[in-house]
């Protein structure tokens, strides 16, 4: 190399480490000016943010201002619970467009938003705007009705209501569901036994879809979130092949992960199905359904299921622990209702709520420090204050409008 082109290289180096230099400089000044920007964030735009996101509509002028002066005296979290207050005619747009597309996609398998209304969802929007405790979402007997009469063979009624934009915060009524349904109170289990949640997961299959899905929807958890090879293997049913393919080691080493914890909690859907025939939950106290003994050829010595007795296999020691079980309760039991107990009474079922509002409020996941900081500071006050959903929903809002 010759003088000339290590000179050359040596002030190329220098002009890509001053450009460098630069636009390191350029992107501090302009997270410096955009951190500057939300701080200088004011009642206002801090009031209007609020509204934009708790209902999906920007404030009349009128209504703005009110919002405006509710902020400066009372403060975002006390203005965010007055934009949901179900009395006043401003919040219907929180309960008939942001609850429902909250609550839509927990519904079905696809998980989207553009399905109908229907009980499930109306359930979950009835719970928020009534202040109920949200655990009892999984193990309450309870469902909300709206105008004309609850059918338990056609969803009719909530796909009427939505073609006449019924307003969801006036309409929906809290019912026993057991009143509707027909099930003894003992086995509803909230939205789980409403008529969508069945047609959803308890149609054909195993029943392990119900189960999947309540821990994707309601404890943010896949299986492969909980797959855990360690737990015994006892309560595995016959259907699952011990040697997929003929070889013992992709059960061993993958399929057991997740059925050891699946099939010893789905055990507590043992007595119900969906009747496509006549399009409605079918539950039958003492009596098995078939779908639980299907295919059991596939492994003789295999787990043969005699009644709904779950046990949670998750509260063995192991990395399952940190879902957070609540200690008051036995880890086992009978039927579907007591499963629903046990799944929304841990951590997990508490801090997925506020993820999931705080997605829906603030446009992303909690991504750093501050954010999860705050998430686990409305865990608190969430717990603190009787599962309150609402209770979220102000404490979400109220944060991300000032940033």
């Amino acid at each position: 190399m010759n003088a000339t082109q290590c000179v050359d290289r040596n002030a190329t180096k220098r002009g890509r480490a001053t450009l460098a230099k630069a636009v390191a400089f350029a992107l501090t000044f302009a997270s410096l000016i955009g951190v500057q920007h939300e701080a200088a964030a004011g009642d206002r735009e801090q009031a209007k943010r609020m509204y934009d996101r708790l209902t999906g509509t920007p404030p009349s002028p009128a209504l703005l201002d009110t919002l405006t002066q509710r902020v400066t005296n009372e403060g975002p979290v006390a203005t965010a619970m007055y934009i949901m207050d179900n009395t006043q005619p401003h919040s219907s747009p929180f309960y008939s467009v942001t609850l429902k597309n909250f609550a839509t996609p927990w519904t079905n398998r696809d998980q989207t938003v553009f399905a109908a209304l229907n009980d499930y969802t109306a359930t979950v929007i009835g719970m928020v705007r009534d202040n109920k405790d949200f655990r009892g979402v999984l193990s309450d007997d309870i469902l909300y009705v709206g105008t004309g009469t609850y059918s338990t063979t056609d969803n009719n009624m909530y796909a009427n209501m939505e073609a006449n934009n019924a307003d969801l915060r006036v309409v929906l009524q809290e019912r026993q569901q057991s009143s509707l349904n027909g099930l003894p109170t003992t086995a509803t289990a909230g939205v789980m036994t409403s008529r969508a949640g069945a047609e959803a997961f308890f149609i054909d299959g195993t029943n392990r879809a119900m189960f999947r899905f309540t821990m994707m929807n309601h404890l943010c958890r896949d299986m492969e979130q909980i797959h855990d090879t360690t737990r015994p293997p006892d309560r595995i049913r016959q259907d699952v092949t011990r040697s997929p393919g003929g070889d013992s080691s992709v059960f061993l080493n993958n399929c057991v992960g997740c059925h050891n914890v699946m099939d010893s909690m789905a055990q507590a859907f043992a007595y119900y199905d969906f009747d496509e025939s006549v399009s409605r939950l079918v539950y039958t106290p003492g009596q098995v359904q078939p779908k639980y003994l299907i295919n059991s050829d596939n492994f003789k010595p295999g787990y043969v299921t005699p009644n709904d007795s779950w046990e949670n296999r998750m509260r063995l020691p192991g990395q399952n622990t940190l879902i957070g079980w609540a200690g008051s309760l036995p880890g086992r039991g009978e039927g579907a209702k007591s499963m629903g107990t046990e799944l929304a009474s841990s951590e997990a079922f508490a801090q997925c709520q506020v993820e999931k509002v705080f997605r829906t409020v603030c446009f992303r996941s909690p991504v750093d420090g501050a954010d999860r900081s705050k998430r686990d500071q409305i865990v608190a006050a969430f717990k603190g204050n009787g599962y309150n959903m609402k209770t979220v929903f102000a404490e979400t809002a109220a944060y991300c409008a000032g940033n």
